[in-house]
Order: C-alpha cells, then structure tokens, then sequence
C-alpha cells in the first residue's frame, strides 16, 4: 500500500464513497425539499424514498468516517496557501458530522414521531426505529435539526462545489483531479 505522503490520489474507495454519497445527498436535498409539490398521492412514495436514502446515506458516511479514520488522505496540493488548507480541514470535517446528523436526525424525528408510518429500505425490509419514546417535543426537535442542518448542508456544498471548480478553472492545480474516478 502506498504511504499517505506519497499518494496523490485519494483512495479508490474514499472516491467512490464521496462520489455515491455526494449524489445521494444531493438527490435527496433535492427530493426533501420539493416532496410537498408533488401529488399528495406519490408523497408518501418521495418521502419513502428520501427516507431510504437518508438511511444509506448514514450507513455509507459511517463506513467513510471510519475508512478516513484508518486510510490517512493524499498531502494538499503544495500550492495551496495555508488558509486554503485550514478551509478545506474545517468543511471536511463539517462534512462528515453534517451527513451523520442529518440522516440520523430524521431517523430520530420518525422514531419519536409517531410511527404513523412504517420505515423501509426500499420495500426490501424493514428498518427499526430507535428505541426513544414516541414524544412530540422530541419528534419536533429532531425535525428542527433535520431541516437546519440541511440547510447549513446546502450551503457548505456550494461551498464545496464552488472551491472545486476553483482548483480547475482558476488555479489548474490537481486539487480536482485527486477525487475523480479512473484517473490513476
């Protein structure tokens, strides 16, 4: 395996996971956000679905927080001024706490809300609710983190996005080049 300071590529694992959970997250900013607009009558299926996919969601940012924990990222781009790396440190890490208490918020709202309706992965099995009791103060504080934080997570993503095409059309620097699939 090759040393993290020699690397200049993150793993092959690390960028399938930011790349599935990146789509992920934002199919289903997009989907929480509209999911009042569509027909009554397929709101429960987008919200099946949001549901579901905030729970993979949580699954695959768990797996990633831990493969981070044990697989050390590439070194910055030499030309990275220090607030840039300082930057990139901080919204790294509010990634991964955003993308765990966002979907675990929701799980949250729903286990303490109610239970009015059930939660599944996909139709393929159930999933269980957290063992809190149904409260409505707690359900409402759950729904209060959920949006929030999806909010600050939108916002954090433009970030991201926007520092990306930074590194390509600005700088043409490999910051960009370190997470894309296929390029060894």
């Amino acid at each position: 395996m090759i040393e993290a300071a020699t690397r200049t590529r993150y793993t092959n694992v690390a960028i399938a996971l930011h790349w599935l959970i990146g789509l992920a997250v934002i199919g289903n900013l997009a989907g929480g956000l509209t999911h009042e607009s569509v027909p009554k009558d397929m709101q429960g299926v987008v919200m099946g679905l949001h549901k579901a996919t905030g729970i993979t969601i949580l699954a695959l940012s768990l797996f990633r927080l831990f493969w981070r924990l044990g697989h050390r990222p590439p070194p910055y781009e030499a030309t990275l001024a220090g607030w840039e790396k300082t930057t990139a440190k901080i919204t790294h890490w509010a990634f991964y706490i955003l993308i765990i208490a966002i979907p675990f918020s929701g799980w949250l709202m729903t286990s303490a809300g109610g239970r009015k309706y059930g939660l599944s992965w996909y139709g393929l099995f159930d999933i269980p609710f957290l063992p809190v009791a149904q409260d409505k103060m707690l359900a409402a504080g759950g729904g209060g983190a959920h949006e929030n934080l999806s909010f600050l997570l939108i916002a954090l993503l433009l970030l991201h996005i926007g520092a990306a095409m930074k590194h390509v059309f600005l700088d043409g620097d490999g910051t960009f080049a370190r997470m894309l699939p296929g390029r060894g």
